[in-house]
């Protein structure tokens, strides 16, 4: 073994798909890097232990904080750490609490997230809203405060799922009783987000068993992209793509360099969403307008086409003067930038999927060259294509 190689910990669940994004992450760094030697129990994290640093004098630690205890741990090895945040160290003293700050930690922006589910569903025109979470979880109520409030912002309502108080009513058959009664008494059709995959999916097989449809009546969406768990539910789950790989990545080199003598400040590392993955439980438009309904399905079918807004209002029986003020009454935006926005989807997906060109993506996505791509793109996400491609591009 090279006198080079850094002996890590991680401790980070294999189980999910958060857990395997940073792990990929933060393999692709030793790759690159390394190598790195790495004590790695993908159970630990559900014993709430770390690795016996003594018998194996670990230089640096990448962990999930799942119990006080191992935040105690922690502290007490003094060593070079990066952390994946938790709600697990709001029980530490304050003196303790002063030392944990300044560990460097792994942060999903959990606000972002809620802001891009809330304008999927507001994209597809739905006027009733619900979401479902874990109370007791702060990046599930961060999710529920930004979807709700971006709802609110449009001028509707959100409805908020209650889970039971008792713990014995909380396990999957008592709590889909309660589910049961929550789903079917919502206005419908309604938009569901729920705070992650697992519990979509338990969303979705609630709504199948009280026998309603996904989506016609309800649509529903998850965070993670957790691709198994998605294939597997019945309808498939659309779900908030994260850059977890990407974290991972940046958790492994930000380590490194603390394991160099970078002094630990409190740096942090933000997980952030990349895109809706659509699949069938949010596929549908719910908007009553047949004219908007109709003008919409054709733009997502031609958009790549060099379509133009003539195009889009010959495709429907109206003018143009009243279709555009009906866009702006169902979607609050014009035919112009619904064509605008539906590219910049499409191009998004081609930056994330394949490795064209910016100039091939431009023409595929439809826009007239790699500058018109790169104006409209930049002003829809705050980033350039190739920024976008970089940050949220799992390799």
């Amino acid at each position: 073994m090279s006198h080079s190689t850094r002996k890590v910990i991680i401790v980070v669940e294999a189980s999910t798909a958060y857990g395997r994004g940073i792990l990929r992450g933060i393999a692709k760094y030793s790759r690159l890097h390394g190598p790195w030697s790495i004590n790695m129990d993908p159970w630990e994290i559900y014993n709430r232990e770390l690795p016996r640093m003594v018998d194996w004098q670990g230089e640096g630690i990448i962990a999930r904080v799942s119990s006080e205890k191992v935040a105690e741990k922690i502290l007490n090895n003094h060593l070079p750490t990066v952390t994946l945040a938790s709600d697990s160290t709001k029980r530490l003293s304050a003196v303790k609490k002063d030392h944990w700050a300044v560990i460097p930690r792994v942060i999903t922006s959990s606000r972002a997230i809620g802001a891009m589910a809330a304008e999927h569903f507001l994209d597809r025109g739905f006027r009733h809203f619900a979401f479902c979470g874990i109370p007791y979880c702060s990046w599930s109520q961060q999710r529920k405060e930004i979807f709700n409030d971006r709802i609110r912002l449009a001028g509707l309502h959100c409805h908020v799922y209650t889970e039971p108080r008792l713990r014995r009513d909380r396990t999957w058959e008592q709590e889909q009783i309660t589910l049961t009664k929550w789903l079917t008494s919502l206005p419908k059709p309604v938009a569901v987000m729920a705070c992650n995959d697992e519990r979509a999916r338990y969303v979705v097989e609630t709504a199948r068993i009280a026998g309603l449809m996904v989506p016609e009546e309800v649509a529903i969406l998850g965070v993670d992209n957790d691709e198994l768990l998605c294939d597997l539910s019945y309808p498939q789950l659309s779900s908030v793509a994260l850059n977890v790989q990407q974290a991972g990545y940046e958790a492994a080199a930000l380590l490194d360099k603390l394991m160099g003598g970078e002094p630990m400040a409190g740096q942090e590392i933000h997980v952030e969403p990349a895109r809706v993955v659509v699949r069938q439980s949010t596929n549908i438009l719910a908007i009553s307008d047949k004219e908007v309904a109709g003008a919409i399905r054709f733009i997502r079918e031609f958009a790549k086409e060099m379509i133009r807004v003539d195009d889009v209002v010959n495709s429907v029986s109206s003018s143009r003067r009243l279709l555009e003020r009906r866009f702006q009454k169902v979607l609050g935006r014009s035919i112009l930038k619904e064509i605008q926005r539906v590219r910049v989807e499409s191009a998004k997906e081609l930056l994330l999927k394949t490795d064209l060109p910016i100039s091939s993506v431009s023409r595929e996505s439809g826009f007239s060259n790699a500058t018109h791509l790169g104006v409209i793109f930049r002003r829809e996400t705050d980033l350039t294509p190739l920024s976008y491609r970089k940050r949220f591009r799992s390799r």
